[in-house]
């Protein structure tokens, strides 16, 4: 049976969510979630990044990068895997906590069960692309590894 995850309040598998409240140490930086550095990496070289990651939420942080699609940098399709991969590892590697409940998930599939994303998420209709499920199975593999 997959595991379904989306809330960050649904124990114990929320902390999968980008929005759980796990901040990591990364370049240098601290971030209080991969979300915040997910969205700040929209806008590299800019004033934003740095205004992003001092948002107080992940949520304001979600927000402020949708108002401001227009100044997106331009490779941001071709990157934003890798920059998604590169928060949920260290999410992870620093948290050992979350680190264990990843782990403990074994083999199973992991979907992350957000209605409107068909990206990130399973959108509406569970047939969306799941990434997020995908790069936390592929962190969970290289976490076995160490």
């Amino acid at each position: 049976m997959p595991i379904y995850f989306y809330d960050i309040h649904e124990k114990p598998f929320g902390c999968f969510s980008n929005f759980s409240p796990h901040g990591f140490e990364l370049d240098g930086e601290w971030w209080k979630t991969s979300e915040h550095f997910f969205q700040a990496h929209k806008f590299v070289d800019t004033p934003y990044l740095e205004q992003i990651r001092k948002l107080p939420s992940p949520k304001a942080a979600f927000d402020f990068a949708r108002s401001r699609q227009s100044d997106v940098r331009s490779d941001w399709r071709m990157v934003r895997d890798d920059i998604m991969r590169k928060a949920v590892e260290r999410k992870f590697q620093f948290n050992a906590e979350i680190r264990e409940i990843l782990l403990a998930t074994g083999n199973v599939l992991l979907v992350e069960d957000s209605p409107v994303d068909f990206y990130w998420g399973c959108g509406s209709d569970r047939q969306g692309k799941n990434m997020l499920g995908k790069i936390l199975m592929e962190v969970r593999e290289r976490l076995r590894d160490l």
